[in-house]
């Protein structure tokens, strides 16, 4: 049965950017939630339950009906939640380095370039949603708690949460002022780690 991770650091490490209670509510609260509901739908497809949630979510329209849209709504959330927190690191912000920053400064011209580009796209996300850095350096989109995977697309690099619930106790309705804030605690380390060899 899926599990709510453990953070790295504690609900109030990453200070004036992300509060102690926007962190404590997503993850204790939201993320848990998820999870709960995830593994009530699973408990429908016994055989389902020893899949991690990565082969769930590659395989959706493989899935039976019965637990579909239960994986792709709450297997996406836990599985994009999971990712988001170690996105993120008391220690984060400035620059990254390496095959990171070659390939950003390939792309886009340079890495403020692409922070405005990615920072449009999620300041553009119609409701709640997900924006995401695929390993080929693409920025692209995703609704509700979809993820790429459901779109046979490979694990990204980074992602960031747009749903209310992740800022609006501390940013209300101002998504752009959440994003600027958000750059300052991006665990680059955590994302030159998930780009595969040879990218």
């Amino acid at each position: 049965m899926h599990t709510l991770p453990e953070l790295s650091y504690g609900y109030g490490d990453l200070g004036k950017y992300i509060s102690k209670e926007i962190m404590t509510l997503h993850h204790s609260k939201h993320h848990q939630s998820y999870i709960d509901k995830l593994n009530k739908a699973l408990e429908e497809s016994p055989d389902l339950k020893d899949r991690t949630i990565e082969s769930l979510l590659s395989d959706l329209d493989e899935l039976p009906a019965a637990v579909r849209t239960a994986v792709r709504n709450h297997g996406g959330g836990h599985y994009n939640h999971s990712l988001f927190w170690q996105w993120m690191s008391p220690e984060g912000g400035g620059e990254p380095t390496g095959r990171i920053a070659e390939g950003l400064q390939a792309r886009y011209g340079s890495f403020q370039a692409f922070v405005d580009e990615f920072s449009a796209k999620a300041t553009g996300v119609f409701g709640s949603g997900w924006v995401w850095l695929q390993p080929n350096f693409d920025i692209i989109t995703t609704p509700n708690q979809d993820t790429p995977l459901i779109m046979g697309q490979p694990e990204p690099l980074l992602g960031l949460d747009v749903w209310e619930h992740a800022y609006y106790l501390d940013y209300k309705n101002k998504r752009d002022d959440y994003i600027q804030a958000w750059w300052n605690v991006v665990n680059w380390s955590f994302v030159a780690s998930r780009l595969p060899d040879g990218e």
